[in-house]
């Protein structure tokens, strides 16, 4: 038996997320203060979130938010 054709499927690239990593400091400072009503500790993490959800999108299109509506009330 021979195989004159052989394809190979490329690996796809996996898809991260915009913000995702400031979210998830947010939220993981929100868990380790036990803080959610008066968050002084996370001020930090959320601003850094808000500046990052502000910001366009890498081909000049606007940000459809993708992240809570709530997340987006922050500041």
């Amino acid at each position: 038996m021979h195989i004159h054709k052989l394809k190979v499927k490329p690996k796809k690239t996996a898809y991260v997320q915009p913000c995702a990593l400031e979210l998830t400091a947010m939220l993981g400072c929100w868990a380790s203060s036990g803080d959610l009503v008066n968050a002084n500790q996370c001020r930090e993490a959320a601003l850094r979130l808000h500046e990052c959800m502000a910001k366009p999108q890498a081909k000049g299109k606007p940000r459809v938010s993708s992240i809570n509506y709530h997340l987006s009330r922050l500041k």
